[in-house]
C-alpha cells in the first residue's frame, strides 16, 4: 500500500495563533487532507481526481515546486503500516507507571504505623528505616537510567523492575498474612513484649529492598521509553504529542499518589493490614501485565555509550596535560571540536578542564579525518563543556537537599496526627497517614494559581509577558520551607502543652482534644515551597544541562531526594543522641509527649535560613541562566521579562 503524503507550508511569523485551518490548502496524493495555512506565508493547491492508472496529479497554482520551497513539510498523512509504537503503546506505559506508584506509595506511606505496631520498632528507629528505604527508592532510578542507557536498554530495565517490585510487595503482604513472619501479639498484663527475630527482620528488609530496586527500574526509564514510541520525526512535527504524553504522565502519577495516600490508607486503617497490603499486590500484578502484554507493540532501542565515559576521558586528559599553561589569547584552532559544532572555544569557568581539549601537536593528536588519535588524551570542547555544566549545577542542586529534608518529615507528622482529633464529621475521621496527601493537593493548587492566575495577571499589569526566573522560584521555595518548619514547631508546641496539661505525658497513644487540621498549615506552606523549588530545580537542570545529558537531568532531582533521606537519617541520629531535655529525655523520644519535637523543627527552620543564604551565594556565583539577561539572575529582582 502506498503512503499518502501531505505537502504544506510551515507556520511562520510572530503570531502562530493567527493561523487558520482550511480544507485542501495542502497538496495530497491519495487522500484528501486538512492543513494549516498562514496569511504571511501561504501556498494553495488543487486536488485532481485520480487518473485511470490510479495515480493522482497535483497542479500548482502561482508557485514553484513545493518540495524545493523553504519551510515545506513533507509528512505521511496516514503514517506507516508498522504496528509498533504510537499512542496505544504510551497508554500501557502510563498505566504501568501509575499502578507501580499506587502500589508503592500505598504501602510506604503508612508503613511507620506497621513497623511500630506489628514489629514494635520504636518511632525514631522506624523513621530511620523509612528514610533509608526512601533514599534507596530515589537513588535507584539514577543507577537504572545509567544502566539502561549504557548496557541493558530501557525495555529490559522496566521489565526487570516490574518483577522485582512485584516480589517486594508480595513479600511485604506475606509478613501480614503469615503469623510467624512477624512478632507475636503482646500478652495482656505483661510488661514486656517479644521483639522481632533476625529472620523476621530479614524478610521485612528484603521486601523493602526489592520494592526500592523495582521502583528504580521502572521510574528510571518510563518517560524515555515512552518518548521512544513516538518514532524519530522532527521535534516540530511531534511536539504536540510529546507535550500531551508528558502532561498525561505526570497527571496520572499525581492522581495515583493521591489515591494511594487516601483510599488505600483508609482501607488499611479500617480493614486491616491483610487486605490493605493485598490490594497493592493486585495493583502491581496489573502493572506488570500491562507492560509485558504490550511487548509486541513496543519500540525498543539499543543501549548506547554512556555519558560517564566522556566525563572520565575529560578528567584523564586534563590530568595528563596538567602542566600546560593556558593563555587567554588563543584561536579556535588550538582546541579540538566536533565538525559543525557551535562550541569551538571552551568557556572561562573551570579553566583547568580546558586543557583536555587543547591540541598540542596536530600531527600526533589527530588522525586524517580530524578525530582524536587517543580520546583519553584529547577530548572535544563539547565533552569538556558537558562536564562543566554538571559540576556548575551541583552547588545549586545541594541547596535542594536541606529543603527536601523539611518535606520529608512525614513519619513524625503521622505520629503527631495520630494523637490529635482527626474527625471531619462525627462519624468520619481522616487516617493519620493520609494527611501527607494534602501536601500533594496543595502543590497542585499552587502550580495552577501561579500558572493560570499570577503570571497572566502580572503580564497584564506590566503590559508584556512576565514571569519569575528559575532561580527566583528556587529561592522563594527554600525560604518558604523555613516558614513551614516554624509553623510545624508552633503546632507541635501547642499539642505537647495540651498533652501535659491533660495528664497524658506517659501515654503517647492518647488522642488529645486538639484538631489535627492545624497540621494543614504546614502542608499548605510546604506545598507552596515544593511547587516553586522542586519544579524550579527540575526545570533548571533540564534547561542548563545539554541535551546529551537529558537522562542525568531527569534523575538529578530524584538523586537529591535520596541524599536528603540519608542526611535526614543522620540528623535524626545526632539529635536523638546529643540533644536532650532537662529530664535527660531525648528531643526525639519514642514518647512524643515527653520529647521535644518542636525543638527539632525549630532547628530545621534555622538550618533552612542558613541554606537560603548559601543558595544566594551559589546563585550569584553561577551567573545568568540560559536565555536570561544579566539582570535576571538576582533573586532581588521580583520579575523577569520574556522576550
Amino acid at each position: 500500500m502506498e503512503h499518502s503524503w501531505l505537502i504544506c507550508t510551515s507556520i511562520v511569523g510572530n503570531h502562530p495563533t493567527s493561523s487558520r485551518i482550511s480544507a485542501y490548502d495542502c497538496a495530497a496524493t491519495g487522500n484528501p487532507t486538512l492543513s494549516i495555512s498562514q496569511p504571511s506565508h501561504q501556498a494553495r493547491f488543487n486536488l485532481n481526481s485520480a487518473t485511470p492508472s490510479g495515480k493522482n496529479r497535483v497542479q500548482e497554482e502561482q508557485m514553484e515546486d513545493p518540495l524545493d520551497h523553504k519551510g515545506i513539510i513533507r509528512e505521511p498523512l496516514l503514517g506507516s503500516s508498522s504496528k509498533k509504537g504510537g499512542v496505544r503503546a504510551l497508554i500501557f506505559i502510563i498505566v504501568n507507571e501509575a499502578f507501580e506508584r499506587l502500589a508503592n506509595y500505598g504501602l510506604s506511606t503508612n508503613l511507620i504505623l506497621y513497623l511500630t505496631r506489628e514489629y514494635r520498632i520504636d518511632a525514631v528507629n522506624g523513621a530511620q528505616i523509612l528514610y533509608l528505604h526512601s533514599a534507596a527508592t530515589n537513588f535507584t532510578p539514577f543507577i537504572g537510567a545509567f544502566l539502561a542507557d549504557t548496557y541493558v536498554g530501557r525495555y529490559f530495565m522496566i521489565g526487570s523492575g516490574c518483577i522485582a517490585c512485584l516480589l517486594g510487595v508480595t513479600l511485604l503482604w506475606l509478613t501480614a498474612m503469615i503469623p510467624g513472619a512477624r512478632p507475636p501479639p503482646c500478652v495482656q498484663f505483661h510488661d514486656s513484649c517479644e521483639s522481632a527475630s533476625t529472620s523476621q527482620l530479614l524478610l521485612l528488609y528484603s521486601s523493602l529492598g526489592l520494592m526500592a530496586i523495582g521502583a528504580g527500574g521502572i521510574r528510571s526509564s518510563s518517560l524515555s521509553f515512552g518518548a521512544d514510541q513516538l518514532g524519530k520525526r522532527e521535534k516540530l512535527q511531534r511536539s504536540g504529542i510529546l507535550e500531551s504524553f508528558f502532561s498525561w504522565y505526570y497527571a496520572t502519577v499525581s492522581v495515583a499518589v493521591f489515591l494511594a495516600m487516601t483510599c488505600i490508607l483508609y482501607i488499611q486503617d479500617n480493614m486491616g493490614w491483610k487486605v490493605g497490603f493485598g490490594i497493592p499486590v493486585v495493583l502491581m500484578i496489573l502493572s506488570t501485565l500491562s507492560f509485558f502484554l504490550a511487548s509486541p507493540i513496543f519500540v525498543t532501542s539499543k543501549a548506547k555509550a554512556g555519558w560517564l565515559d566522556g566525563f572520565a576521558r575529560v578528567l584523564a586528559a586534563s590530568f595528563r596535560k596538567r602542566s600546560i599553561k593556558l593563555s587567554s589569547q588563543v584561536t579556535d584552532d588550538v582546541y579540538h571540536h566536533r565538525k559543525g559544532s557551535k562550541l569551538v572555544v571552551p568557556t572561562e569557568k573551570l579553566r583547568f578542564l580546558n586543557k583536555a581539549c587543547v591540541i598540542r601537536n596536530p600531527e600526533e593528536d589527530l588522525i586524517s579525518d580530524g578525530r582524536a588519535s587517543n580520546p583519553w588524551s584529547l577530548c572535544t570542547v563539547d565533552e569538556v563543556e558537558e562536564l562543566k555544566s554538571l559540576i556548575m549545577v551541583i552547588p545549586i542542586w545541594s541547596t535542594g537537599v536541606l529543603m527536601s529534608i523539611n518535606v520529608l518529615q512525614h513519619s513524625f507528622i503521622v505520629f503527631q496526627a495520630s494523637t490529635m482529633d482527626r474527625h471531619i464529621t462525627s462519624k468520619f475521621q481522616v487516617p493519620a497517614a493520609s494527611f501527607t496527601a494534602f501536601q500533594l493537593f496543595s502543590s497542585v493548587i499552587w502550580i495552577a494559581l501561579y500558572d493560570r492566575v499570577a503570571i497572566p495577571l502580572a503580564s497584564k499589569i506590566r503590559g508584556k509577558p512576565t514571569r519569575l526566573s528559575l532561580k527566583q522560584r528556587i529561592g522563594i521555595g527554600i525560604l518558604s520551607s523555613s516558614a513551614a518548619m516554624a509553623a510545624l514547631a508552633i503546632i507541635e508546641s501547642a499539642r505537647r502543652e495540651t498533652a501535659i496539661k491533660d495528664g497524658f505525658s506517659d501515654d503517647p497513644d492518647a488522642v488529645l482534644p486538639i484538631s489535627a487540621m492545624w497540621l494543614l498549615l504546614y502542608f499548605f506552606i510546604t506545598g507552596f515551597a515544593e511547587a516553586f523549588c522542586g519544579i524550579g530545580q527540575n526545570e533548571f537542570f533540564y534547561t542548563e544541562l545539554p541535551k546529551t545529558m537529558s537522562s542525568v537531568a531527569s534523575n538529578l532531582f530524584e538523586m537529591g531526594l535520596s541524599v536528603s533521606n540519608l542526611v535526614a537519617s543522620l540528623l535524626v541520629m545526632i539529635v536523638r543522641n546529643f540533644f536532650k531535655t532537662k529530664d535527660q529525655e531525648s528531643w526525639l523520644s519514642s514518647n512524643i509527649n515527653k520529647g521535644h519535637y518542636d525543638y527539632y523543627y525549630w532547628l530545621l527552620a534555622g538550618l533552612s535560613l542558613v541554606n537560603f543564604i548559601y543558595y544566594r551565594t551559589c546563585s550569584k556565583a553561577y551567573g545568568p541562566c540560559k536565555g536570561e539577561g544579566v539582570n535576571a539572575t538576582d533573586e532581588g529582582e521580583a520579575l523577569t521579562d520574556e522576550d
